[in-house]
């Protein structure tokens, strides 16, 4: 069976990863499964530059396929932030519970409809012979007024789905899954993947 190694570190993202992927005929592999450690300075621009950056560098190591994602919340009221700095949003080591509630805060007062945000993900794909595809997904939300629901992790307690009401960390993960940025845009490279019979 064919291996990829997804560049990331997250447990939580790689079951995200396995449920999306796991009908694919391959072994989806994290880089401590693969026996890879890299420091990888994610100095892009976008999130797809990040994306990029992060499986060109774990395919040169590996010399193998690579999927990598950077991925992100972006709030229209805050003129895109956290962005691309989603993870290292008040330091990297801050926890999703203090970095959850200052952007709350910094929403004081802000309506309902200048509250929107959206989920964004980016996914990389690079090959050994130096192909490479990138796809983004996205999901639209707002910000909600206080954390709700246990079932996520990073943001997703206080992004809020106006048409489902509830918070995505109050969806059951396959739910989330089914409509998550990160599931769009594994979706999205699962059939690029088919289409170009990569796999």
């Amino acid at each position: 069976m064919k291996r990829m190694i997804f560049a990331t570190g997250n447990e939580n993202k790689m079951k995200e990863i396995r449920e999306i992927l796991g009908d694919l005929p391959l072994e989806i592999l994290s880089m401590k499964q693969a026996g890879i450690s890299a420091d990888i300075e994610e100095d892009g621009t976008s999130f797809e530059e990040n994306a990029l950056i992060k499986a060109r560098e774990v395919c040169r190591l590996a010399g193998e396929m690579v999927l990598a994602d950077d991925s992100g919340l972006e709030i229209d009221y805050l003129n895109g932030e956290p962005g691309i700095y989603s993870a290292r949003y008040m330091g990297e080591d801050t926890s999703y519970r203090i970095k959850n509630q200052n952007l709350i805060d910094r929403l004081e007062g802000v309506p309902d409809e200048q509250r929107t945000a959206r989920f964004v993900c980016a996914i990389a794909a690079v090959f050994p012979n130096g192909k490479e595809l990138v796809v983004r997904g996205t999901v639209e939300g707002m910000i909600g007024y206080e954390e709700r629901g246990e079932n996520g992790f990073g943001y997703d307690p206080i992004f809020y789905l106006p048409d489902r009401g509830v918070s995505t960390a109050e969806l059951p993960p396959e739910e989330k899954n089914s409509l998550s940025h990160r599931g769009n845009a594994l979706r999205k490279m699962k059939e690029l993947l088919e289409k170009e019979h990569l796999l």
